[in-house]
């Protein structure tokens, strides 16, 4: 709660800083060439000067004061009368954390609230003494660049060049994330095959890690249901639905919808794509579902399943259209009117001007959106856990209850389970499988898309 008071604190200095850097600044303007950056750049060299090396301060001392509380704490008489077993004294000194910030929780050990009081009372002193280091780094920064708000001082250029870093801070954030999530995909993946043969895992199909003992943990890591079942429900029955509904709306929108008709229409489209998926798994357990399940009744079907390919497809399919929607929506746009115009010229009416015309020259466009809204399904998770399934089995009936990658990902790491067995590490196995297979979607989507670009440019 300190900490973040400080934080709340710093802001606020930096932005009075910014005032009077200013401030001191305007006193120096006397015209058009009297300086060599505008006041208001002044202001953002002081503003900065006082948050930057604060927030740094302020960071690292988050990060060393437990720490230095921990160390505090254990020297205290109160302390010595913990168990030597590490387990139980890290379980005490759990309990006496949320004591301390939580003095009406309810905990199982009394040596928890004998610790609280010293471990409540060593947060606020340390805290104090953060917020005092932060201050004195705050004024001495703010200091230091009030100093230097002279006319012919570069104060646009310093911003510019703190800006630019951070920039390249936020740019080497988002790199850094993607090679570390390759690199521990990469890393369990790794411990996981050296335990199950990579050919087996790929090739067999039979998939049952639970029974996954003794010598026989090849034959039981057979991911092809697995694949089989992602393909099926994401990239054949969604798409099924979501191709031929996301092309019709977008071939409407942009062909034959008024100006404000379409206006009203597209963003009510796009709403689909901000519905969270758990929305979605809901209606396809609750009302899809069942739909599906009598109408597998009505054909002649016996005891047919709730759980069904069909179901979490259709509700999957729904909710990518928009993707597909709003790709070929642009791809449509982007094709020049003169080529329309030139075929309704020559006599062509507009269904055929759209068959033979439009669609044929804003293709590539139009795959592009196929195969994000491809990589988008077979990444779902929630629907296909709440509609599709446990079962892994290779079966080209949409009524039949199926798993994909996703579901067993989940399977995998949640609930009581030892992380270096095989059985959990095939979880990464599997992401890095699907982690492949959507990159390779992604990289063909955005060389359409590049050749689509290229084409009218």
């Amino acid at each position: 709660m300190i900490l973040t008071g400080i934080l709340l604190a710093v802001l606020g200095l930096g932005l009075i800083g910014w005032f009077v850097g200013r401030g001191r600044a305007r006193l120096l303007y006397h015209g058009r060439g009297s300086m060599h950056s505008m006041p208001p750049y002044h202001g953002w060299h002081v503003a900065l000067w006082i948050v930057v090396p604060a927030l740094l301060v302020w960071a690292a001392w988050s990060a060393i004061q437990p720490g230095l509380v921990e160390g505090a704490l254990m020297a205290d008489p109160v302390a010595a009368a913990l168990p030597a077993d590490t387990m139980h004294r890290s379980a005490i000194l759990a309990e006496a954390h949320v004591l301390a910030s939580d003095p009406g929780a309810s905990v199982f050990d009394t040596e928890a609230q004998e610790l609280a009081v010293p471990l409540r009372a060593l947060q606020v002193r340390f805290g104090v003494i953060g917020a005092l280091l932060v201050a004195i780094v705050a004024f001495a920064g703010g200091a230091y660049a009030l100093t230097r708000v002279k006319a012919r001082f570069e104060a646009r250029t310093q911003v510019e060049r703190a800006v630019m870093g951070v920039l390249l801070f936020a740019s080497l954030v988002a790199i850094l994330t993607t090679f570390g999530i390759v690199a521990s995909l990469v890393f369990e993946a790794g411990v996981f095959f050296r335990q199950v043969s990579p050919i087996a895992f790929l090739t067999g199909t039979h998939w049952s890690p639970g029974n996954a003992i003794g010598t026989d943990i090849d034959g039981n890591f057979g991911a092809v249901p697995l694949f089989w079942g992602t393909i099926y429900i994401g990239a054949i029955i969604a798409m099924l639905v979501a191709i031929p509904l996301g092309l019709m709306s977008a071939i409407y929108l942009t062909q034959y919808a008024s100006r404000s008709l379409r206006k009203w229409l597209k963003p009510i489209l796009e709403i689909l794509a901000g519905i969270p998926t758990v929305v979605y798994g809901y209606f396809a357990a609750l009302t899809v579902a069942p739909l599906v399940r009598n109408f597998a009744a009505t054909l002649g079907m016996e005891n047919p399943s709730t759980e069904s390919a069909l179901a979490a497809g259709l509700v999957m399919g729904v909710m990518i259209i928009p993707f597909v929607s709003s790709m070929a929506d642009d791809a449509l746009a982007a094709v020049p009117r003169s080529m329309s115009d030139g075929s309704l010229a020559l006599g062509a009416t507009r269904s055929e001007t759209i068959k033979k015309v439009l669609l044929p020259a804003a293709l590539p466009g139009i795959v592009a959106g196929v195969m994000l809204a491809i990589s988008r399904a077979i990444g779902e998770t929630m629907i296909v856990v709440m509609a599709a399934g446990a079962a892994a089995r290779l079966s080209a009936n949409p009524f039949a209850s199926m798993t994909t990658v996703t579901f067993q990902i989940v399977q995998m790491l949640t609930g009581d389970q030892e992380f270096n067995s095989p059985k959990t590490l095939s979880a990464f196995a599997l992401g890095l499988i699907l982690f492949l297979v959507t990159l390779v979607l992604n990289i063909i989507a955005l060389r359409v898309v590049k050749r689509f670009r290229e084409a009218y440019e």
